[in-house]
């Protein structure tokens, strides 16, 4: 049999092609969007992944991280000879307060020393302009560039910084970007700041000068070789350098960069999947009442060409090449879509994650099994259909249908005592009596309201999660984060200051929380009893009162843990003594950013068996006095970083919120084209298989209007069912995408909004008004004579 049929085949199937163009290239535009949702996270998913890797590894990426207060050089040498042990950096870190020029708001860095000589063994850096600081000169420095191009530096641009408490003035000679900072936090902070954060790099030498660190360090980074495994090099590296303050050395991955990173690209993967299943599920539907209608409006055609010889197996392939010239189309378009958004949305991405350049790549692979995929969904839709026709006897096919077995339904009934012209009468009659019909067009609508409503959700969700964490949880103006604990008299002296209206302290400590096999890292916040500036709220958004003994976690970090209100948690504190304390859950609550656990402040104080300390300080501020107090703020030496509550809230709709929701307005895009697939499909095909119908209507002396009231009403009510129906399978479809989002960093709430159903019914309505329009138009141009024409 030739591949393509045989030429009377091949006419019929360019014939048919051509006369149903419109539904057809509507399904071609359901699959090229579910193709293009795939292909856009697909392609940032590989050439994120493949940057990165390549990244790490060309810049020699450290392995194991450790923070410490103050170890001898000599250590290093002992490091070395861990079995396992690679590549070294010991090195030299610190804070600093920054003055930039013509910028006024309080800007903080985190300064890295770099060797003598050349570049450090791991984490090396990328330069992007200029040189590195030279080992003969105090004041250069190299910056980062997010923080360069927030702030418009250049090469032998000067800032004031203020180091260890005392000020001097660097020199920017070089413009770098780190492995160790593709995702760059201020300290206390949860999301980036460009403009108030940056990170500096100064030569060994001038930074042990200014933090009195000569002959010693205060972190390592250090590549192990692949035979060891993490786990023992952290438990060895832990029983050194404990003696020395070593506050937990870290893997990889739990280098926040790294972790923040990884998070995404597997949110990316999960869309990669979720979106397109919907899609082409939609458009597997579509075609299934496509060519369903069409094989039983060409059952005469059918049996003619059975006459006349042709085999089952041919007359199959036949329907099988539409439905997959369909499927293909809609491919090559999707593909083309995906790939020039996936760029698009990468080059988004780059804005914020500080790689050298974008490795833009898509597996062939990936192109392979999308095509395999869509071609197989497709025949899917259409395979019962395709197998009827191919079994129709040919006796049988030159039949008309036989007419459906009337009676009157219990819906006409109900409708009986009502007012109902006859056209509407009309209406119910033809949808009350094929219901199953009815069903699947109401299930098109309702899969059409569901899709724009889940592309849409997630604009409602992220306003939720800012206004929960900004507002309610959040409601100082900015916040002080001190290098050392300090007592409760301080402040007292930041009362008296003018501009400052409230103040309030709290301490932030490092933690392992750990329940068994399972651990986790963490911040534990000592919150005063009945703070104002800082609270925790449930799931209703609700104020949750600080036990008075007991730990208030997070729902997330609570079932990382496994672990219920009533357990018993051992907490090993990772700073100060290293207390190890095991203190009960007093209660779960609910948080969007990050992962915290609660403690009063005077209760962690008395388990760390110290005095009443704070090392953070909230404050709300006289708008019209911000200049004073952030220069009074500025000169206190124990101040190490200040963040502004705006300022992060600016940040989150500059980086997380603005690729999440490009993505999501993406994908409401597609939405809407899908809306428009299948409402426009369910009109044209009512309006084949009721051509006959309408013409004799207007035959018998109905106007074009009455006439025209029989299908548009009849979609109408098809609206009607299907956007409520879509609402309910939306909501269920956007818990599923909610909780498969969920992160250690951020977790997205599930708010469906009235805006947002009225939304996607507005959509909907919109697509039905186009697709009405179409249909009103071809029914002012049915040719009355040929429609009426018909075989007895």
């Amino acid at each position: 049999m030739n591949f393509f049929g045989s030429n009377v085949l091949r006419t019929k199937l360019r014939r048919e092609l051509w006369q149903m163009r419109g539904q057809m290239l509507a399904i071609a535009l359901v699959i090229a969007g579910g193709i293009a949702v795939c292909l856009l996270s697909l392609v940032n998913y590989d050439s994120l992944s493949a940057t990165r890797e390549q990244y790490y590894r060309n810049y020699h990426f450290a392995d194991l991280f450790l923070s410490l207060k103050r170890a001898p050089r000599y250590l290093v040498q002992q490091v070395s000879e861990i079995p396992g042990a690679g590549r070294i950096s010991a090195r030299i870190e610190g804070t600093a307060r920054l003055a930039v020029s013509g910028f006024s708001d309080p800007v903080s860095a985190r300064l890295v020393s770099l060797p003598t000589t050349g570049q450090p063994s791991v984490n090396r850096l990328y330069l992007r302009h200029g040189r590195l600081p030279s080992p003969q000169r105090n004041d250069e420095t190299a910056v980062i560039g997010s923080f360069a191009e927030a702030h418009g530096l250049t090469l032998g641009d000067e800032l004031g910084a203020i180091i260890n408490g005392r000020q001097q003035s660097l020199r920017i000679v070089g413009i770098v970007e780190s492995p160790e900072f593709i995702y760059v936090i201020p300290p206390g902070g949860m999301l980036p700041d460009f403009e108030r954060f940056g990170v500096l790099w100064m030569t060994e030498k001038a930074l042990a000068s200014a933090m009195d660190m000569t002959g010693a360090f205060n972190s390592l980074a250090m590549e192990i070789n692949p035979d060891t495994t993490i786990a023992d090099m952290i438990d060895r590296i832990d029983r050194l350098f404990t003696a020395y303050g070593g506050v937990g050395a870290i893997g990889r991955e739990d280098q926040f960069s790294h972790r923040f990173l990884s998070d995404e690209l597997n949110q990316l993967k999960t869309m990669a999947s979720i979106f397109p299943a919907i899609f082409l599920g939609v458009a597997m539907f579509l075609l299934n009442v496509v060519i369903s209608r069409l094989v039983s409006t060409q059952r005469d055609v059918i049996a003619v060409l059975k006459a006349f010889g042709y085999s089952n197996r041919e007359i199959g392939w036949h329907y099988s090449q539409l439905v997959l010239i369909v499927a293909l189309m809609g491919f090559v378009i999707g593909c083309v879509a995906g790939v020039w958004l996936g760029r698009e949305l990468g080059e988004l991405y780059m804005d914020y994650y500080r790689f050298p350049e974008l490795l833009f790549q898509i597996s062939p692979a990936w192109i392979a099994i999308l095509a395999v995929i869509t071609l197989c969904v497709a025949w899917l839709g259409g395979w019962k259909s395709i197998v009827q026709a191919t079994r129709l006897p040919p006796a049988e096919a030159m039949r008309p249908e036989g007419p459906a077995r009337f009676r009157v339904s219990m819906l006409e009934t109900w409708l009986s005592t009502g007012r109902l012209t006859q056209t509407s009468r009309m209406i119910v009659r033809q949808l009350s009596h094929r219901p199953g019909r009815t069903l699947s067009s109401a299930l098109g609508v309702a899969m059409a309201t569901a899709v724009v409503l889940i592309g849409n959700f997630q604009l409602s969700s992220v306003s939720m999660m800012v206004h929960t964490q900004f507002s309610v949880a959040q409601k100082h103006d900015i916040s002080a984060a001190l290098y050392e604990p300090v007592g409760y008299r301080e402040l007292y002296s930041l009362k008296q200051q003018p501009g400052i209206r409230f103040v309030e302290g709290s301490r932030v400590v490092p933690v392992e929380l750990i329940n068994g096999h399972r651990r986790q890292r963490t911040a534990l916040s000592g919150i005063p009893e009945a703070a104002k500036l800082q609270s925790v709220v449930n799931e209703r958004l609700n104020d949750v009162p600080i036990p008075p003994a007991g730990l208030l976690l997070t729902d997330f970090l609570a079932t990382s843990l496994d672990i219920r209100a009533g357990d018993e948690v051992t907490v090993r504190i990772l700073d100060g003594q290293r207390a190890t304390l095991t203190l009960p859950v007093a209660g779960v609550t609910s948080e969007f950013l990050g992962v915290g656990a609660y403690l009063n402040l005077a209760a962690m104080n008395r388990a760390m068996g110290e005095g009443p300390l704070i090392n953070r300080i909230l404050m709300t501020l006289d708008p019209a006095q911000l200049q004073e107090v952030y220069e009074y703020l500025y000169d206190i030496p124990g101040v190490m970083a200040i963040n502004r509550r705006q300022a992060m809230l600016d940040s989150f709709y500059e980086t997380l919120a603005k690729t999440f929701l490009t993505y999501t307005f993406i994908i409401s895009l597609l939405g809407g084209v899908i809306a428009f697939g299948v409402i426009y499909n369910t009109a044209r095909i009512s309006l084949s298989e009721r051509g006959r119908d309408l013409a004799s209507l207007r035959v018998l002396g109905y106007g074009h209007n009455e006439v025209s009231h029989v299908l548009l009403g009849e979609l109408a009510l098809l609206l009607m069912i299907g956007i409520p129906l879509g609402w309910g399978i939306g909501h269920v479809i956007a818990t599923a995408i909610v909780t498969a989002m969920q992160t250690e960093l951020y977790r997205v709430p599930l708010v469906v909004s009235n805006h947002t159903l009225a939304l996607s019914a507005t959509v909907v309505i919109a697509s039905a008004l186009v697709s009405g329009f179409i249909s009103w138009r071809k029914i002012r141009k049915l040719d009355l004579v040929s429609v009426l024409k018909t075989r007895e």
